[in-house]
C-alpha cells in the first residue's frame, strides 16, 4: 500500500510538471507530423506531375507530335505534286502527204531547171508575205499567224528543239510563187523550233483552188544545216485549213475566186486528206481564232515518230 501511495502521490507541484512535459511532447509530435506531411505532400504532387515544369513538358510533347504530323502531311502533299507534275500529253504522228506539185525543194523542175528555194539566202525568216533576194513583190491577203509545235510521239510528246520547218502555200487566187507566179518567191519560208519545239510564221490566209481543200504544205528537217534539199526531210505533210474560218474569209471580195471552189470540196472528198482518219484530220487542222478585220492566229501540233 505504501509503494502504491508513493508512486502516485508526489504532490501538486510534481503533477503539474508531468502535465507540462506531456503537453510539450504532444506539441512536438504534431510539429513532426506537420513536417512529414508537408514533405510527403510535395513528393506526391511531384510524382503526379502537377508542377508547372511538368505541364511545359506535356505541351512540348504535344507540339513535337503536331510538328511531326504537319511534316508528314507536307511530305504527302509534295509527293502528290510530284506525281501529278509528270503527266504526259497525247499526240499522234502526222501522216506523210505529197509535196507536189509546187514544192521548190529541189525535187522537181520548171522549164528544165531544178527549183530549190531552200539553198537561197533569205529563205530563213518569220514573215513570208514578201519575196526576198532579187524579187520584191508582196502577196496580198488577210493576215494570218501560225505557230507550229513539233513533238516526238514516241517520246511522251516531248517538244523537239532545233528542227527546221519549211512551209509554203498558195496566194488568194490559188497560185504558187516560182511556178504559176514565176517572178516571185513569197509565201515560202524556213524556221527553226525553239526549246519548246515551236516556230511561228506570219503569212496570209491561203486561198482555195479547184480540186483541193484549202491547205498549207510543210516539210520537217532534223536541223537547219540539213534543210537545203528535200532528200534530208524527215516528214512531208499538209495542214487542212479550218472550215469555219474558210467560210468567213472566202465570203470577202479579196477571196472571190476561192468561194465557189471551197463550196465543191471537203476533207473527205479531197485527194490528199480523204484517206486519213478523222483523228488525223483533226490533228492536221490548226486551231484558229480571229476575224476578217484583225486577221487570224492559229496553232497546230506536228507529231514526228522518231
Amino acid at each position: 500500500m505504501t509503494e502504491d501511495g508513493d508512486a502516485h502521490d508526489h504532490g501538486l507541484e510534481h503533477d503539474l510538471e508531468q502535465i507540462r512535459a506531456q503537453a510539450r511532447q504532444a506539441v512536438g509530435r504534431r510539429r513532426t507530423l506537420q513536417l512529414l506531411f508537408a514533405a510527403g505532400g510535395g513528393a506526391i504532387i511531384t510524382a503526379c506531375g502537377g508542377g508547372g515544369s511538368s505541364s511545359g513538358t506535356s505541351s512540348g510533347t504535344t507540339s513535337s507530335s503536331t510538328s511531326s504530323t504537319s511534316s508528314t502531311s507536307s511530305s504527302s502533299t509534295s509527293s502528290t505534286s510530284s506525281s501529278t507534275g509528270g503527266t504526259t500529253g497525247s499526240c499522234i504522228a502526222d501522216p506523210t502527204e505529197t509535196n507536189g506539185p509546187y514544192p521548190a525543194d529541189g525535187s522537181n523542175s520548171v522549164s528544165g531547171s531544178v527549183v530549190n528555194v531552200l539553198d537561197d539566202t533569205g529563205i530563213v525568216r518569220t514573215d513570208i508575205r514578201s519575196s526576198f533576194g532579187s524579187s520584191s513583190g508582196t502577196a496580198s491577203g488577210l493576215y494570218m499567224q501560225l505557230t507550229l509545235t513539233v513533238v516526238n510521239v514516241n517520246g511522251s510528246c516531248a517538244p523537239l528543239a532545233g528542227y527546221a520547218v519549211y512551209i509554203w502555200h498558195c496566194t488568194v487566187d490559188g497560185l504558187y510563187s516560182l511556178y504559176t507566179v514565176p517572178g516571185e518567191n513569197y509565201l515560202r519560208g524556213v524556221g527553226v523550233t525553239d526549246a519548246n519545239g515551236q516556230v511561228t510564221f506570219t503569212s496570209i490566209f491561203p486561198g482555195c483552188y479547184d480540186g483541193r481543200f484549202p491547205h498549207i504544205h510543210f516539210e520537217v528537217y532534223p536541223s537547219l544545216a540539213r534543210a537545203t534539199s528535200y532528200a534530208n526531210r524527215v516528214l512531208t505533210s499538209q495542214f487542212a485549213m479550218p472550215s469555219a474560218a474558210c467560210s468567213t474569209v472566202y465570203a470577202t471580195s479579196a477571196y472571190a475566186s476561192s468561194r465557189s471552189n471551197f463550196a465543191n470540196v471537203s476533207t473527205s472528198s479531197d485527194n490528199v486528206f480523204g484517206d486519213n482518219t478523222s483523228a488525223q484530220v483533226t490533228a492536221m487542222t490548226p486551231v484558229m481564232t480571229g476575224d476578217i478585220t484583225n486577221g487570224y492566229t492559229g496553232t497546230v501540233t506536228v507529231g514526228l515518230a522518231i
